[in-house]
């Protein structure tokens, strides 16, 4: 009998068939035991009948435990009901393990308890969808570039210098010599550019910022392109058009895994070119305005009937629970989890507004802009939006000044929607050595870290530009989830280094 994934059962029906899986979940009726079984592509529900089936294949369905594995045989039969649009009739059922007492049932836990158990909370529906969309960004990621005539390199790990300010690296012994893990490839990736013109790196990236903000990692996976030639203005072009590719995939190819999720698509169809670009100094006129001040109050409003909605649904879940039927309080805990975990959003968002409006409100030209700035500006727009040249002491030492005003940085950010904030952070890099050799000094820079970045500028300088797109963040987006850690299978955040 043919061993098939559950994703590829479909053009089984009417077929007998074989998977191998573990189970999900299972429930049992008069002479029936509904199974649930995932197999790491895909759910099928699997139904066996106490008449139809072998003693020995009754007594074990009888027997199983949620995440037991299994391997079943059985006929594929339509079923518009079930996820997918088809079940199994089993015929054959064999247990390969019995798994006892697994920890996180379909009950309510705390995100601290999840976490504990990261390794085993990757099994679930939800993570599921998350790692399947994970993968899809990926590979557009790869498309896009490699159409784009780009070449993939590999920039070094381990590096003798800092790229974005000595406060944030983590430093280690190198045969005797510091060294650090890297904060970027971009320095590395403008070497790349004048050899081969246009290059992408796609690699782990480490922060050691003391934050725990829910856009924050330690260690996270960064892309980013550089390319010879490119102004400022092109490098936004390139940005607006990964992006674009980005949702359109997402759309394309995980429709299921964005309804599991539960995310909005209609968010994701409004990615399209061209983006709103701002300047920095228009952007913290939006911030002081009153225009943001009602969008907070308006805000504020449909979170709090929003808040009552999902209290008043919690109270009366709670109320019928004792009598509902197993398969029902199923449900109702399944529902319980997702309420709990909006309500907390909610309060947190709610807590912050005020510091939020006041912020925004007295915000001065110069300054950086905070994680609710970023959530602020984004939420002004239904698509992302490019902020662009910046003071120039607020960015990396390498950025290009504006030719019409010194003050300025030709860098840009890209915020996205919906309050995510910053998920793409570049610019158009200096060319001019004496301007390089001068910024290094001012930022008391070890001069011989450097100097074979400024032979770029002895041989062979040109404009060019980059940028840098952080995985976690964008998948955050896509996904509409609140915090970067479920973003990745194994999150390295301040205090956590297990699992």
């Amino acid at each position: 009998m043919k061993a098939v994934t559950i994703d590829t059962l479909a053009p089984h029906i009417g077929q007998r068939v074989t998977i191998r899986g573990w189970i999900h979940n299972r429930r049992a009726a008069k002479g029936l035991v509904f199974l649930v079984v995932r197999d790491g592509t895909g759910l099928v529900q699997c139904v066996v009948n106490q008449k139809d089936a072998e003693p020995d294949t009754w007594l074990t369905a009888e027997s199983l435990t949620q995440e037991s594995a299994v391997a079943i045989a059985g006929e594929v039969v339509a079923d518009a009901r079930q996820v997918g649009g088809v079940e199994m009739q089993v015929t054959r059922l064999e247990l390969i393990h019995k798994a006892v007492d697994y920890p996180i049932t379909p009950k309510a836990h705390g995100v601290e308890f999840l976490m504990e158990r990261r390794h085993l909370w990757l099994r679930s529906r939800h993570q599921w969808a998350i790692m399947r969309i994970r993968n899809r960004i990926i590979m557009s990621i790869h498309h896009f570039f490699q159409e784009q005539g780009f070449l993939q390199m590999d920039a070094p790990i381990l590096t003798e210098n800092a790229v974005e300010g000595t406060s944030t690296l983590f430093g280690i012994d190198y045969f005797g010599q510091p060294a650090y893990l890297t904060q970027s490839g971009q320095l590395h990736g403008e070497v790349m550019a004048m050899a081969f013109n246009k290059i992408y790196t796609f690699g782990p990236t480490f922060r050691a910022e003391k934050s725990k903000t829910r856009r924050h990692l330690t260690e996270f996976w960064m892309i980013e392109p550089e390319m010879a030639f490119y102004d400022l203005d092109m490098n936004m072009e390139l940005a607006e058009d990964l992006l674009c590719r980005i949702a359109q995939d997402a759309l394309k190819d995980s429709s299921v895994e964005l309804e599991v999720l539960g995310r909005k698509v209609s968010a994701l169809q409004s990615v399209r070119k061209p983006f709103v670009r701002i300047s920095y100094t228009d952007a913290v006129d939006l911030l002081n305005s009153d225009k943001t001040a009602d969008l907070l109050s308006t805000h504020e409003s449909t979170l709090r009937t929003e808040q009552i909605e999902l209290e008043k649904e919690r109270a009366h879940n709670s109320s019928v629970y004792g009598q509902a039927k197993k398969w029902k309080k199923r449900r109702l805990d399944a529902r319980a989890i997702e309420i709990n975990a909006r309500l907390d959003e909610i309060t947190e968002v709610l807590r912050n507004i005020p510091v939020w409006r006041s912020s925004a409100r007295s915000f001065e030209w110069g300054g950086d802009f905070g994680g609710s700035d970023e959530t602020l500006l984004s939420w002004h727009f239904d698509r992302p939006v490019i902020v662009h040249r910046y003071p120039a002491a607020v960015k990396a030492f390498y950025m290009k000044r504006d030719p019409e005003d010194d003050r300025l940085a030709l860098g840009m950010d890209v915020l996205a929607p919906e309050g995510f904030g910053e998920i793409i952070g570049g610019g158009q890099r200096a060319d001019d050595l004496a301007f390089l050799e001068a910024q290094i000094e001012k930022h008391q820079l070890p001069r011989e870290a450097f100097e074979w970045y400024l032979d770029l500028r002895r041989y062979g300088s040109v404009p060019h530009s980059g940028f840098g797109l952080g995985l976690e963040r964008t998948v955050s987006w896509i996904c509409g989830l609140d915090h970067v850690r479920e973003t990745i299978p194994f999150p390295r955040m301040l205090g956590r280094l297990s699992p």
